[in-house]
């Protein structure tokens, strides 16, 4: 199925929130920050649309857990964003596009006529176009290199060479904040030695943390080596499929940007304002993505969680969204 497809037709669309498709906001998720490179370029690429932000962190990260854990997890995310009203999905994780992007355009695309959009394909495409010599390097989670996700979606290029390796510390440094020092250069340098031995001219940063590391990568690799971010890619896939679809918001007041963690807030926070930017006034925890817009029947909330999340508005760490407004508050 085409990245973009899928028209709504029959009864299941009227099962969403009854607000304008063109109004809502576009989901983005991820395990944790490493996807707010990819609403970054969301933001930058399309500066009138509103963006649904939510970091798995009490799951993540994905990258050691098992592919069906994954897929669990990543659905259980989807599956709230649908029923909050989210008119485009965007897996900013390479393991969960990995684990679930059939199953999510089935789920989504086919039923709801919600467009789902991942960050394997624009990344490979674009290695494609810049390789010079043929040999490209991939890196990633355990998860993605051990899904072959990437080698299968180059098997359309037969006559390049790729050479995959497993990265897993990357993303518990970006996660701590933890972007250059000597003990991530010694880490480094052990990951991508596989790689400058294959002699690989184009490298893709197959996880949406790692960008956060260009730095030193690119030191490790050398200069005359290209990096592909799948960042600017994806956002350029989400901005043809609002276009395919006439789902361009055009709402004359400003956007507003929610961004929600399912673990710590704080933590979230402040590692979100550092790689995002102003964009994030504030994030909150939320234990169901959807409690706040219980709309639509895929959630995995019950009524009685509603209830319960409703009784405890008082307490420091509520279920619902705060996005950009002034009445927002701060993070917890």
């Amino acid at each position: 199925m085409d990245p973009s497809a899928g028209a709504a037709t029959g009864s299941d669309a009227s099962d969403l929130p009854a607000a304008a498709l063109e109004s809502r906001p576009i989901g983005v998720f991820d395990s944790g920050v490493g996807g707010l490179t990819v609403a970054r370029s969301i933001i930058d690429q399309l500066p009138n649309e509103s963006i649904l932000y939510v970091g798995d962190t009490a799951h993540g990260p994905y990258g050691p857990l098992p592919i069906a854990e994954v897929r669990a997890n990543a659905l259980g995310v989807m599956d709230e964003l649908v029923d909050s009203g989210v008119k485009l999905l965007t897996i900013a994780c390479n393991s969960a596009s990995a684990a679930v992007l059939r199953d999510a355009r089935e789920r989504y695309t086919a039923k709801y006529g919600i467009p789902v959009i991942e960050v394997i394909q624009p990344a490979v495409r674009r290695a494609v176009a810049a390789t010079r010599s043929g040999l490209v390097g991939v890196i990633g989670t355990s998860a993605t290199i051990g899904s072959r996700a990437y080698e299968d979606t180059f098997a359309a290029a037969p006559d390049l060479a790729i050479t995959s390796v497993a990265c897993p510390e990357f993303v518990s440094y970006v996660e701590a904040g933890i972007t250059t020092g000597p003990a991530l250069l010694a880490v480094a340098e052990e990951y991508l030695a596989p790689l400058r031995a294959a002699g690989v001219d184009t490298v893709v940063l197959g996880c949406t943390h790692y960008p956060l590391l260009t730095g030193v990568i690119s030191y490790v690799m050398g200069a005359d080596v290209t990096l592909v971010s799948s960042a600017e890619e994806t956002a350029k896939d989400v901005y043809r499929a609002l276009a395919t679809h006439n789902l361009q918001r055009t709402d004359a007041t400003p956007p507003e940007h929610h961004f929600v963690a399912t673990g710590d807030a704080g933590q979230f926070e402040a590692l979100a304002r550092r790689f995002l930017g102003p964009e994030v006034l504030s994030v909150r925890h939320v234990d169901h993505v959807s409690a706040q817009y219980p709309t639509g029947s895929l959630a995995r909330i019950t009524p009685e969680m509603i209830a319960a999340a409703q009784n405890a508005a008082a307490r420091p760490r509520i279920s619902n969204f705060v996005g950009t407004s002034a009445t927002g508050g701060s993070g917890q």
